[in-house]
């Protein structure tokens, strides 16, 4: 009976770390789109700013780091870096990272 319950309380704590993956992947996206907007629909830009499709993780965090403390130039990426926690930018990061 022991097993039966300690098996149950597992399963379910499985479904609950489950919903909070979608959440944290439906977060991810939410904000990815809002970079979608100038870098293009899927992260493939189709003029002159660059695509973040495919990006490297690390220079994708790196990047968003810099434009956070000014050490690297732009008017709009300061602001938007600035909008983020570390682990919102990780997730960005790997989100565009595995996108083709």
């Amino acid at each position: 009976m022991t097993k039966k319950i300690t098996l149950a309380i597992v399963g379910f704590a499985g479904l609950a770390l489950s919903g909070i993956a979608g959440a944290a992947d439906i977060h991810t996206q939410s904000i990815a789109s809002t970079c979608m907007s100038c870098h293009g629909p899927g992260g493939k830009s189709q003029g002159a700013i660059p695509s973040l499709a495919g990006l490297d993780k690390e220079y994708f965090v790196k990047s968003m780091k810099d434009f956070k403390a000014g050490t690297r130039a732009a008017s709009i990426m300061k602001r938007q870096a600035n909008g983020y926690t570390d682990a919102e930018v990780e997730a960005l990061a790997a989100y565009f990272a595995g996108l083709k």
